[in-house]
């Protein structure tokens, strides 16, 4: 090395700065978020709070929508990652729930080391009250619903036409929303509750569409 030049950090020390400066941004914007409102927060406010410049917020998001929704997508890569490495011999629904549920048991390690598990149940709440990211976390949950059907449809070999993927799992995410729904009333909101919430409804809907509703219930 000629005199006069120093050697940058190493590679694996690069990445780890950024990857730590990502978190830290997820986590202010989500602090922000909650504590002031989405419309009320700033991209200044945010970089402020980690002690970068907005040119640098706008290295990692493309803006306020994408951060605040960042936790989320990592727990969709997550959920597809642990769809792919279900056993072949699962059946659609048997798998989706065996991802979704094993999902929430690995919260934390699929979230990061930044943010915490509380303040990522909160954004839950953050998302349902806020008309803007309703309606972006409305088109993402279709695209990935689209995904998952698309996995669905490789793992039982059958044609991107064929509509079976597609309904198992609009069916699926229908009952994962209610689930969601009954959770973000409750009094408890704790990744437990949710995951219980999710377990019932699972396994009454089965049985709830097969039953007579104008009978009495047992």
């Amino acid at each position: 090395m000629r005199a006069g030049l120093r050697a940058g950090p190493p590679e694996g020390l690069r990445e780890r700065k950024k990857q730590l400066t990502r978190e830290a941004l997820v986590r202010a914007s989500l602090e922000l978020f909650i504590a002031q409102g989405y419309e009320r927060t700033t991209v200044d406010e945010i970089a402020e709070a980690v002690e970068v410049s907005q040119r640098t917020f706008f290295r990692y998001f493309a803006g306020k929508e994408e951060v605040a929704l960042a936790s989320q997508s990592r727990i969709e890569a997550h959920v597809k990652t642990l769809m792919r490495a279900r056993p072949p011999e699962e059946r659609p629904f048997e798998a989706m729930r065996n991802a979704v549920l094993a999902g929430w048991d690995s919260l934390g390690e699929a979230i990061g080391e930044s943010v915490p598990v509380s303040l990522h149940m909160r954004s839950y709440l953050l998302i349902e009250s806020t008309p803007a990211l309703i309606a972006a976390h409305l088109r993402r949950s279709m695209e990935l619903e689209e995904e998952m059907a698309a996995l669905i449809a490789e793992r039982e070999g059958l044609d991107a036409s064929d509509p079976r993927p597609r309904l198992a799992v609009a069916a699926f995410s229908g009952v994962m929303k209610v689930a969601g729904r009954l959770w973000s009333q409750g009094d408890d909101l704790s990744v437990r509750a949710l995951r219980d919430l999710m377990v019932a409804s699972l396994d009454s809907f089965g049985p709830a569409m097969a039953a007579d509703w104008r009978s009495p219930a047992p």
